[in-house]
């Protein structure tokens, strides 16, 4: 399969119009490139703040709102482009009321009109203590022709057992929509996306936001680079990486994955990652601790 995933600039709308030409327009380059699966990133829907007005845009609860406000009207252009272009799309995240308090939901669209969604896990410290944005649920695989696609969104990469039980569900492909707004955030993320894909042995998609929108406080600077990440093993290149875009260049990173090169490497890599994971419950049991002044030579 082809993989296009995106470095996402959060642009001003003035318009739903404008929304929608952007969107099709990177969904058409992309499917133009023969991409099956897109990836967009993690609160690349917060720029339908904008068509709210800047008062609205500018505040952290009412951007939450009216960016909730727009998901359904989003959904139904990003089924529809997912329908007739014969893609997978992972569409940006965005708020989503549940309950009192919304969550940060991806939402997976394929070519015959499937739609599935998958909340984030795990909350950052300004979803948790500024935002009050809470984590959904449950962790889902979704089983596609692709193949079985995971997602982690952003933080929850960094948390191996999250990625684990997808794998141990037999996932394939994990998608990362981020969005980070310094250099150590991104490399974080980047960091858990490529432990993800040595410790799985399956390919792991990095999508971020990249740019400045300084009229919405929630995503006001973005920083990224989106890239294809492997195991650095038999059918991968020996860094892992598949493909790699230049930091906060918007734009799409093309690469291809093949569901055999994943299946061969985890039955004939040079390591057994995947398979060999269970072993740590025994070993990690209980920890010993003893007084170093205890040896001597």
């Amino acid at each position: 399969m082809r993989i296009a995933a995106a470095a996402w600039p959060i642009d001003w709308h003035d318009s739903w119009a404008s929304y929608e030409d952007k969107l099709s327009r990177w969904v058409a380059e992309a499917a133009g490139q023969r991409a099956d699966l897109l990836v967009f990133p993690e609160y690349g829907a917060m720029e339908l703040a904008s068509l709210a007005g800047p008062e609205a845009a500018a505040d952290l609860e009412r951007s939450l709102r009216a960016v909730a406000d727009r998901v359904e009207a989003a959904d139904a252009l990003h089924a529809r482009l997912a329908i007739s272009y014969g893609v997978h799309i992972l569409a940006a995240s965005a708020p989503v009321w549940r309950g009192e308090r919304p969550v940060n939901r991806a939402r997976l669209f394929g070519p015959g009109g499937q739609v599935g969604c998958q909340d984030k896990q795990i909350m950052t410290r300004f979803e948790r203590e500024t935002w009050d944005v809470h984590p959904g649920g449950p962790l889902t695989l979704f089983e596609t022709w692709l193949g079985k696609i995971g997602v982690l969104i952003c933080y929850d990469s960094e948390f191996p057992l999250l990625a684990r039980a997808m794998v141990a569900a037999r996932a394939e492909i994990l998608l990362v929509p981020s969005c980070t707004d310094a250099l150590t955030g991104y490399w974080r993320v980047r960091v858990g996306a490529m432990a993800r894909a040595l410790e799985g042995q399956c390919v792991v998609v990095q999508a971020p936001a990249v740019g400045t929108a300084e009229w919405c406080p929630a995503v006001d600077e973005n920083v990224g680079a989106a890239a294809i990440y492997g195991p650095p093993d038999l059918g991968f290149p020996p860094t892992g990486v598949l493909a790699e875009g230049a930091l906060n260049a918007p734009g799409w990173v093309y690469g291809e994955a093949d569901r055999d090169t994943i299946a061969r490497v985890r039955a004939e890599g040079a390591v057994e990652n995947a398979a060999h994971w269970p072993e740590q419950d025994a070993r990690t049991a209980s920890v010993v601790s003893v007084p170093f002044d205890a040896f001597t030579t």
